[in-house]
């Protein structure tokens, strides 16, 4: 039971919130059913379609209950009291005003069952027909919300939709700066070659770079073709998936570079950039064929400088002074080129770090490779063309690799043959004794043999190198001008 604001009412009517009311339950001021005795006039009807008020002056004739109360001295107000709504009857208490004010839910599902009424007079009150219209709004909501519940469901066990489409995106092109890792990618990799190494039952996988188009002359690590240095077979792959042969020009293992040669069909060249101008946080970019996927492009920066690496076997030992990058390099990177935005190669790559405890196998990049600078290749090349070999630049002293101390010792004791400084040699012409600790180069401190055996790998025969030199607690500055091996 719903009490509006504006006076209009409804009422549940029948025993069971039905449609229809008993007989011995009429309203207040409603005309009793027709009997015989009573029958149903004309006029019992005030013209409003509804029942009149049994004291209406309109309807004199109207029959009346015996017993129907008498209307309230408002004729126009609804009535106030439960009581008055819903009469008392035997076997049916009049309900309390909370009951009369809050309909049970059969009511609310059952809308059928509802009837609602206008007050009594040929004119609506104010407020009566909204009632009525928000009343079947509601009902068409409640039976829109149960058609929606329907339809949820069938949604619920629908999977497939025949007309489905995902939107189409516009198309922004293919083309990049010059100077962004894709531009600089697309300009390099048709220059970049796979390596595959074979010689009987051994072979392996590379990479290389054109550095000299019309020669054809690539450039690799030496422990990628050491393999076929003395037979087997050099296969070359350029991006687009020709083949071709190569064969050894020059190597050295002491720098880790070999240069060989082919017909590069016109491919042009990658330019080697300036090493001495790298510095840590620039951009870097890897290029080469890890595991043989061949045309992988890596970025990183450069994390590190002068990084002392010493890598390979104790009868092809190589020392690098070396750029360490944490762009991914992997086996079968080794001699591809690593370069900067603008394209320069600044090193090429040569080792990677492993963990403690790794072993040989499954060995793959943790963030730390480690690359042959640019300035150290070029010159390095240039030789084995030149020449089929390289030089190396030395100092002509032994360094003891059981000192802990701080700086490098040179050894108080000679070994296989040679003394700890060479008669005649460039330290022992510039005073160096057996027992001195070189504390720096070139105001590098020195912490290890390995460290002070790669700065001077890095410099060329002829120059002259100053060092930081500690005897019996006093320090001096010595010159030293580097020779090449005779090795």
């Amino acid at each position: 039971m719903t009490q509006p604001d504006d006076g209009g009412w409804a009422r549940p009517l029948g025993d069971r919130w039905t449609g229809q009311s008993p007989a011995r339950d009429p309203l207040p001021g409603q005309p009793c059913p027709p009997t015989a005795e009573h029958p149903q006039k004309q006029d019992d009807f005030d013209g409003s379609g509804h029942p009149g008020h049994p004291d209406a002056p309109k309807c004199p004739d109207a029959p009346k209950c015996p017993d129907a109360p008498k209307c309230p001295d408002d004729p126009t107000g609804p009535p106030t009291a439960a009581s008055s709504i819903f009469p008392a009857s035997p076997g049916h208490p009049a309900p309390s005003a909370d009951r009369a004010l809050a309909p049970p839910p059969a009511l609310r599902s059952a809308p059928a069952a509802l009837t609602f009424f206008l007050p009594r007079g040929g004119t609506p009150r104010p407020g009566g027909l909204p009632t009525l219209l928000v009343a079947i709004l509601l009902l068409g909501a409640l039976g829109g919300a149960g058609g929606a519940a329907i339809l949820l469901e069938l949604e619920r066990h629908q999977v497939h939709d025949g007309g489905f489409v995902l939107p189409i995106p516009q198309a922004t092109g293919t083309v990049r700066a010059a100077d962004s890792v894709a531009g600089v990618a697309a300009r390099l990799l048709p220059s970049v070659v796979a390596l595959r190494i074979r010689n009987g039952a051994e072979g392996g996988t590379g990479s290389g770079f054109i550095i000299d188009s019309r020669a054809g002359y690539i450039l690799t690590n030496n422990h990628v073709v050491s393999v076929a240095a003395d037979g087997g077979t050099i296969q070359v792959v350029f991006q687009d998936g020709s083949l071709t042969t190569a064969r050894v020009v020059g190597r050295d293992p002491s720098y880790d570079l070999a240069v060989v040669k082919t017909d590069v069909g016109g491919r042009p060249a990658l330019t080697l950039g300036n090493s001495d101008d790298v510095v840590v946080g620039d951009t870097t970019i890897a290029i080469g064929a890890p595991l043989g996927l061949q045309g992988t492009v890596t970025t990183g920066i450069v994390s590190a400088l002068n990084r002392p690496v010493a890598a390979g076997g104790s009868d092809q030992m190589s020392f690098i002074n070396a750029i360490q990058t944490d762009a991914a390099i992997n086996p079968g990177n080794s001699g591809g080129p690593l370069v900067d935005i603008r394209g320069a190669v600044i090193g090429i790559n040569s080792a990677i770090a492993r963990a403690p405890g790794a072993g040989g196998s499954g060995v793959g990049n943790i963030g730390l490779g480690f690359t042959i600078p640019s300035n150290q290749a070029r010159r390095t090349a240039q030789q084995l063309i030149r020449t089929g070999q390289a030089e190396h630049p030395v100092i002509g002293v032994l360094l003891d690799d059981d000192y802990e101390g701080e700086g490098v010792r040179v050894s108080t004791r000679g070994g296989k043959g040679q003394k700890p400084v060479t008669p005649g040699g460039p330290a022992d012409k510039a005073g160096i004794k057996p027992g001195d600790v070189i504390l720096k180069l070139e105001n590098r401190p020195m912490t290890n043999p390995d460290e002070l055996v790669v700065a001077i790998r890095a410099r060329t025969p002829g120059e002259t190198v100053k060092l930081l030199v500690r005897r019996s607690g006093d320090e001096r500055e010595i010159k030293v001008q580097l020779i090449a091996s005779k090795k």
